[in-house]
């Protein structure tokens, strides 16, 4: 027979009848003081001699419970709801208080064992018939029904802490919206919102703007000190002591099947700036602009980030600047354009620019002969290479030799 809300969902021994647990229920208050007895010797933690109130009530949860259990021999079809709902309030109870299930979970069992033993011997001793296979079953139900009632604690138990992280989440998430936000928050206003997210402000951080590779990915996976933005349209992290040790190897291991743009490192009220150019970074990754294997570090392409926060005045000073190449077919303007750029980083050294690119160093040499015809003495005028420098770096990552 099963208990028929499903609550406890607990097969009672087929052969016991009303009778016998009417039989039974007058031993429920010896047996439930002999239980508590033995769960205050088994477990520490339940016993309190000072506080006769706490006994009292342990005693009476104890009482119920096997009270209960002698109900469901009697009719089955009797309602657990009440105590499916008293145990769950047990359960939600431990978790408030910060305390695990373990001992609780000892302490029923414990009892439980009390329950079984003194059960049996007093079915054995009354007057109705009762097989020794029916006392086999009566022990195991009372050891299932034990089971169902330790579930239900759990499921209190995890009712609270599945809440709390939810909370914990959405105060983490609040914070890390404040310190992206605009405004930029002040040092003061941070305190308290930190607090209640669980997070100990650093002194310097730094914004991890994040874009998945393919379709369908995992979420990254950090550790508890990095602050989650995984909700946002544009989502990012925000990472403490991004210069520590350790940090670099952490973020490659956690990006996973994602690409992370990491930004300058900043004060903390100044993340919004951190997150403003990591996402700039993270666009001309995504665009294969910025080669990466997974992590690109923003401050190490500032001249690019720069020349490409406004891409239409890029277009327009290289094709002012850059005018000749732009008549050449794509191939040969690729070529010279590439030329041109390690021609300014070495010096004009022919024997360098052929062994950086590659090239025959004739070749080279002709090549700067058209680049002199094009540019004139401009391509060797100190005060022109830092623009012919930067707009080379800059059209030949964005554009290369297309049109």
């Amino acid at each position: 027979m099963e208990v028929s809300d499903g609550l406890l969902d607990v097969r009672m021994p087929e052969g016991t009848t009303p009778t016998l647990a009417k039989a039974l229920r007058k031993h429920v208050p010896k047996i439930a003081a002999e239980a508590v007895a033995e769960i205050q010797r088994e477990v520490p933690q339940y016993a309190r001699p000072h506080d006769a109130r706490y006994s009292e009530v342990l005693e009476q949860g104890v009482a119920w419970a096997i009270g209960h259990f002698v109900d469901l021999m009697a009719d089955p079809a009797t309602s657990s709801a009440e105590i499916v709902e008293f145990f769950r309030g047990v359960g939600v109870g431990e978790a408030r208080e910060g305390r695990d299930l373990e001992s609780l979970q000892r302490a029923l069992r414990t009892g439980a064992g009390v329950a079984v033993r003194r059960l049996t011997e007093a079915s054995e001793r009354t007057p109705h018939r009762v097989t020794a296979g029916i006392i086999a079953e009566v022990a195991q139900a009372v050891l299932a029904y034990i089971d169902r009632l330790v579930g239900v604690v759990a499921e209190g138990h995890a009712e609270v802490a599945a809440r709390a992280v939810g909370e914990r989440q959405n105060r983490r998430r609040e914070l890390l919206e404040l310190l992206i936000g605009d405004p930029p928050p002040r040092l003061a206003d941070l305190r308290e919102p930190a607090r209640l997210a669980e997070w100990r402000p650093p002194r310097t951080v730094a914004a991890l703007a994040l874009g998945e590779r393919r379709p369908d990915v995992h979420p990254p996976s950090f550790p508890d000190e990095i602050l989650p933005g995984l909700h946002l349209d544009e989502p990012c992290l925000i990472v403490p002591d991004p210069a520590g040790p350790g940090r670099e190897r952490m973020l490659r291991s956690g990006l996973r099947d994602w690409i992370g743009a990491l930004g300058p490192t900043v004060e903390i009220t100044e993340v919004a700036k951190s997150l403003r150019w990591a996402r700039q970074a993270l666009a001309l990754a995504t665009a294969s602009v910025i080669g990466h294997d997974g992590l690109v570090h923003a401050d190490r392409h500032i001249p690019l980030l720069v020349m490409t926060q406004d891409r239409e005045l890029l277009e327009r000073a290289a094709a002012r600047r850059l005018e000749p190449l732009m008549k050449l077919r794509p191939s040969q303007r690729q070529r010279l354009a590439e030329t041109f750029l390690a021609s300014l980083e070495c010096g004009f050294n022919a024997t360098q620019v052929s062994v950086r690119l590659q090239v025959h160093a004739q070749t080279i040499r002709y090549r700067l002969r058209q680049l002199e015809t094009f540019f004139g003495d401009d391509i060797y005028d100190p005060e022109q290479r830092l623009e012919f420098h930067m707009l080379l770096h800059a059209w030949l990552a964005t554009r290369g030799g297309q049109v």
